[in-house]
């Protein structure tokens, strides 16, 4: 059977991957969209418990993440606001104490050193350009430095040092130590400042959705139809002179309709071009014939993903509400480092959100990760919150496809490295995902415009004189 020759095949039926789709079916061109998974969404997966929806993975927007927002308004896809009122609460140093803000309540001293590396911090960003961030003036002495090496050099202390280690972990899901400070530098400056980067109110977690984010995923995939095709691991991508050639670990029939039109009788798909919607890292997890070029092969060994787990505990009513808490806390103990309140109401039940370092918890058994969780709940909000009606944990870093945390924890000497080839296409390959945006990388927003704009650089090369 010869396949049908289709303009675009994407490989990856996320945020980024089903965008691009969107876009070029709504060009006219013709699309198939190949995703491992058994689902879309990609890093956002909603589940539910208690019978709350709840995000398993991405799960706030905020201002100016226009494009996902758009797209989740296109979708018929609400937002409600992240609940945030009342006081925070901080577990630092084996003591438990509230404080109100942003940033918790330390000593003068501390406070001091947080606001000058804060602002720092953003001043280092003002010469970096998002597009070309190795041009910048500075570029080679901040990337061959950790982001830890600077701040040192800056003689932050412990204690500031300690705080922003927390904020990396759940960011990039990784240690200041282990991230380049170009990149974070650059990160900070993406999406817009370390002030709207960390808040609720007019920040990145000022909003969410009621149901989850997956629900976006589903509806653009329902508006794709059969174009979306799950199941299919993309082994194999072979250019020639045609485009590309694109094989799957194996090729099952379609499921709407029982035939495998798409494919030719070895489970081959030949498109004229293709778009990779996947982690720098997991580029490496396909054999490309000819072999992709050095930088490139490089690339997928410089741009490791983070790690990152979650974990949510479900009781009768959000109890922290009634002390007048906002259900937002930090610890340095761990496992749980940040939490938020996810409760659908006042009326319960309660939901508590906890970001956890997947370190000593990760290869725990599912007893032990609910036992670690709720103590670091009640280390905030007291030994009520060892008592849920429901827990669920997930857990990125053992994820079958694309592991790891929210996007990738770039390292010392990447930029400047490699750089210059994280989105640059190789003839009829074209590069997507959130780690590949010049705006809000890392986050939804990030992943739709890495999908508009991959797009749009296929229909320009789809439209070349040949």
């Amino acid at each position: 059977m010869t396949a049908e020759q289709v303009d675009v095949v994407i490989v990856g039926a996320g945020f980024s991957g089903l965008a691009a789709a969107r876009r070029l079916t709504a060009q006219g061109h013709s699309v198939i969209v190949l995703e491992g998974r058994d689902r879309v969404g990609g890093r956002s997966w909603t589940g539910e418990i208690a019978g709350v929806p709840l995000d398993l993975g991405a799960s706030f927007v905020g201002p100016t993440q226009d494009a996902v927002l758009a797209l989740a308004a296109e979708m018929d896809c609400p937002t409600t606001p992240t609940f945030h009122h009342g006081k925070n609460v901080i577990n630092w140093r084996g003591r438990t104490r509230s404080y109100r803000g942003t940033i918790p309540k330390m000593s003068p001293v501390v406070l001091a050193d947080l606001a000058r590396l804060r602002v720092q911090l953003d001043r280092l960003g003002r010469g970096i350009p998002v597009d070309q961030p190795w041009t910048a003036p500075d570029a080679a002495r901040l990337d061959a430095m950790s982001l830890r090496d600077w701040m040192s050099s800056k003689r932050a202390t412990r204690s500031t040092m300690d705080l922003m280690s927390i904020t990396a972990r759940v960011v990039w899901g990784a240690d200041i130590g282990s991230i380049s400070a170009l990149h974070a530098a650059l990160y900070i400056k993406a999406a817009g400042g370390l002030d709207r980067l960390l808040d609720v109110s007019g920040g990145a977690q000022q909003d969410r959705f009621l149901d989850g984010t997956q629900q976006i995923a589903q509806r653009v995939a329902d508006e794709l139809g059969d174009r979306v095709r799950l199941s299919r691991v993309v082994k194999q991508i072979n250019r020639d002179e045609r485009g590309v050639l694109v094989r799957c670990a194996d090729a099952p029939a379609d499921a709407n309709t029982g035939t495998d039109a798409d494919t030719d009788d070895d489970g081959h798909i030949r498109a004229s071009t293709a778009i990779l919607a996947i982690p720098p890292q997991h580029r490496a997890g396909i054999d490309f014939s000819p072999a992709l070029p050095p930088e490139h092969q490089r690339l997928t060994r410089c741009w490791p993903q983070g790690r990152l787990s979650k974990a949510f505990a479900v009781y009768e009513y959000p109890f922290w509400r009634t002390d007048g808490l906002s259900g937002e806390g930090v610890s340095d103990t761990g496992p749980v480092l940040i939490t938020f309140d996810m409760s659908p109401s006042a009326a319960g039940p309660g939901v508590l959100l906890g970001f956890v370092d997947p370190a000593h918890f990760d290869d725990e058994e599912p007893r032990v990760r609910r036992e670690r969780t709720l103590a670091g709940f009640a280390r905030l909000f007291g030994e009520r919150a060892r008592h849920p009606v429901d827990y669920l944990d997930q857990r990125w870093g053992a994820e079958e496809f694309a592991p790891g945390g929210p996007t990738a924890a770039v390292p010392a000497g990447s930029w400047t490295g490699v750089g210059p080839w994280l989105r640059k296409p190789l003839g009829p390959i074209f590069w997507a995902g959130t780690e590949t945006s010049d705006v809000w990388p890392g986050y939804l927003d990030g992943a739709v415009r890495a999908g508009h704009r991959a797009a749009d650089e296929v229909s320009a090369w789809l439209a070349r004189p040949v």
